[in-house]
């Protein structure tokens, strides 16, 4: 079977690195041997802290051009040494962000076919998370947290003035790196390893997901909607024994919406976590009711009849008087969650949600048909455990008192 080299493109910060990584475990997944020649990695073990300082990266300081030169000739000799013995699919993780660059890795490595990934990035939060992330390398010991990130920023700017997007070369993907969708492609037509390559890149991937609901409300007890309410004993009782159900369960990421119920649940599962990273998310706030917020279903049903008739008539597409459908919703609670399995990789999660933002967020994986997301059941009781990746989709609902 022929061989292929697989070549990141893109600015720094722009998830090339994390693309690479879910390329390479998915295509090892279907029995590919894959690695990943990582040029940055490559530079820090040959240069160390010379090669951190900004003008570095300048395109008019010739001596390190040529040191940034050697260490991407050196690691597609080492790439391509990895595909004559056992390997299958080497992917060459840098920014290669001329075209001049791009020319030299076609005219070296003339052995297999070369399909370059341009990874896009127009979320300016990850984008803001990402670069912030860059400034904690060991590269960066010694600076102080700002002078890291001007110094990033710095590179950032001389790359950006050197950079062109993919046009002239053979075999390319355009991918905007967090919505998991392919921009442009020149296909590689009768390769086993561009269809997995693709289907990595736009599926939903998580390692060990797990998602809870927020812990009983005042709003709970009394049927309300929305607000922003603390949680009752009974939720307080529940969001501890959800964090000892998940006391075992390794965590780095804690994702929440903005709304204090998912805060206080939160909280017990986070108060022995020192080094988990946390985050809440606007995307997975609650559906917004609009001009029934905080009212009683059954004050909605005396009081605006029709909003309960035209609701239980199409619950997924109508709209609240001035609030959301489930179908707005929808969009939203999407880019939630790539961004949060964009933040986390493969690391395991926790998202702490809602009723009706867990309902799409299940819809997703299981693909519900949209009539149906509204009724799923979701008990503030129990969490549910996901693993998605492209040969196995594991879904369970676990009870708090419950052992994994």
């Amino acid at each position: 079977m022929q061989k292929l080299y697989v070549v990141m493109v893109g600015l720094p910060a722009r998830g090339k690195s994390t693309l690479a990584k879910r390329i390479c475990a998915g295509l090892c997944e279907e029995g590919f041997p894959t690695k990943i020649f990582n040029n940055g990695e490559l530079r820090r073990s040959l240069l160390g802290p010379t090669s951190t300082p900004a003008d570095f990266y300048d395109p008019a300081n010739e001596e390190p051009r040529l040191a940034r030169e050697y260490i991407a000739k050196r690691n597609m000799d080492r790439a391509r040494g990895w595909l004559a013995q056992e390997g299958m699919v080497a992917i060459l993780d840098a920014t290669n962000a001329s075209s001049a660059r791009r020319k030299l890795i076609t005219n070296t490595l003339t052995d297999y076919p070369i399909l370059f990934v341009e990874c896009v990035n127009e979320d300016h939060i990850l984008q803001q998370i990402c670069i912030e992330r860059k400034t904690t390398l060991p590269e960066f010991e010694g600076y102080s947290k700002e002078d890291a990130l001007a110094s990033f920023m710095e590179r950032i700017r001389y790359y950006e003035s050197i950079y062109e997007p993919l046009s002239s070369e053979k075999y390319w993907l355009k991918v905007d790196s967090t919505a998991n969708k392919i921009l442009e492609e020149h296909a590689l037509d009768g390769s086993p390893y561009y269809s997995v390559v693709r289907q990595t890149l736009v599926d939903f991937k998580a390692h060990r997901l797990f998602l809870a609901r927020h812990g009983q409300t005042e709003y709970n007890v009394e049927a309300r909607i929305g607000g922003d309410p603390h949680l009752t004993a009974k939720g307080q009782a529940q969001a501890e024994a959800l964090a000892a159900s998940l006391k075992n369960e390794p965590l780095d990421w804690v994702f929440t919406s903005t709304r204090i119920r998912s805060h206080e649940t939160a909280a017990p599962v986070l108060r022995d976590r020192p080094n988990v990273q946390t985050l809440a998310i606007p995307e997975f706030d609650e559906l917004w009711a609009g001009d029934c917020e905080g009212m009683r279903y059954a004050e909605i049903s005396e009081k605006m009849p029709e909003v309960t008739r035209l609701r239980n008539a199409d619950k997924f597409n109508y709209c609240y008087p001035n609030g959301e459908s489930y179908a707005m919703l929808s969009d939203r609670v999407k880019r939630g969650l790539r961004r949060v399995l964009f933040l986390a990789g493969d690391k395991p999660l926790l998202i702490i949600g809602h009723q009706a933002i867990n309902r799409v967020l299940i819809s997703l994986f299981l693909r519900y048909r949209d009539a149906d997301v509204p009724y799923i059941f979701i008990p503030q009781s129990e969490y549910y455990f996901m693993s998605m990746s492209i040969r196995r989709k594991l879904f369970e609902r676990i009870p708090y008192s419950a052992k994994k």
